[in-house]
This record gives C-alpha cells, structure tokens and sequence, in this order.
C-alpha cells in the first residue's frame, strides 16, 4: 500500500469533497514544477511526479506518512499551493488562518500541520474517533486546547501554560466541539464562558 498526498495551486479554498475533482481540473502552474523540483532534492528517496504543471503527487510508504507529509504541508504552502490527503479526506488549504503565527495541529493519527487552516482544523475534529482519539491546537509555551472523544460526547481541555492552570469540561456535540477550536485560533476565549469547567 501506498500513501499519497496531491498537491496543486487553487485560487480559493477547496471543500474536501470536491478536492479530488479540483486536482484534476486544475490548470497548469509553475508553482507545482518548484514544488516538486524542491521535494525531490529534500527527500530523494520519495516518488513525486507532475502531471502537465497542473499537479503532483507524492508517493510514500505508509510508515513514512505522518514525518514526510508534515514536510509535504509546509513545502506546499511555501509555494503557495494546496495540499490533498485522500488517505484521511483531508484539504490542506492556505486560509483562512488562526491568529497565532506557527499554530500547531496534531491528531491522534499522525497529522501536524504548522498554520493549519480553519477548514483543516473543523474537518479533523470530524474524524475523532478510536483510530484519531485526540486533536489539538498548540502554541507552544503559551497555550493549546485539545479534545477526544469520550461516552456521550468530548472531553475538551483548555490549558494556559503560563499559568500552567489545565480545564476540562465535557461537551456533547461537536458542532461546539468544533466551535470551541475555531474560537481558540482566532485568540476568542468566549469557549471559556459557555462551559463549566474542572480545574
């Protein structure tokens, strides 16, 4: 088996279900031949091929996903372009972004993403679950929330590193779950409000 990622530039952000279909339509760009020209000198070892400027692809085995991709994301976005994991059904697209310069998000399955965009982050949460059993947005050395799922609903946490003060609160639905982390990227504490939390 094969892990794959797509890259290609788009003018706009792209919904995940319509990202296969964006890919292959997209038109050519010079941005796709540097992105693939600049993989291949990082990672020798990693297939990445270019169809007609209008994409690439990059290859690899599956033990090599989660290390490589994070390097696949930030290239991307260095050139400008967006980034497709059809493995997870995920779009990787250039904004809109949190308030924090270098934001991290990481999953339980192996995703990080320095910057991710808003749609990224709402559409992990998505995929909670036993095989991704937490997502978090980190600031390193300031702040980060997390959450995974629990009966009935998601633990959500929120910690203030500075403090080093750590809240918990149980959440039922996701819809806020995914809320409460939009909230948190654009510097909103009105999640903190909203819940009664332990701490």
């Amino acid at each position: 088996m094969t892990y794959e990622l797509v890259i290609w530039h788009a003018d706009a952000p792209v919904a995940r279900e319509r990202a296969a279909m964006a890919a292959e339509r997209a038109a050519p760009h010079p941005a796709v031949a540097a992105f693939a020209g600049e993989f291949a000198g990082r990672f020798p070892d990693v297939a990445v091929s270019v169809e007609d400027e209008r994409f690439a692809r990059v290859l690899m085995e599956p033990e090599r996903a989660d290390k490589v991709s994070a390097e696949v994301y930030a290239l991307a976005r260095a050139h400008g372009l967006t980034c497709y994991d059809p493995c997870r059904g995920l779009v990787h697209n250039l904004g809109p972004t949190g308030a924090y310069e270098g934001m991290q998000l990481h999953t339980g399955d192996g995703v990080q993403v320095v910057d991710p965009d808003l749609g990224l982050v709402r559409d992990v949460l998505e995929r909670l679950s036993d095989e991704n059993p937490f997502a978090a947005l980190v600031v390193f050395g300031a702040h980060f929330v997390q959450a995974a799922p629990e009966p009935g609903g998601y633990e959500l946490e929120y910690k203030d590193s500075r403090r080093n003060k750590l809240y918990r609160t149980h959440v039922t639905d996701l819809a806020e779950v995914q809320r409460a982390f939009g909230e948190y990227a654009r510097d909103d504490r009105a999640f903190l409000a909203r819940h009664t939390w332990e701490g």
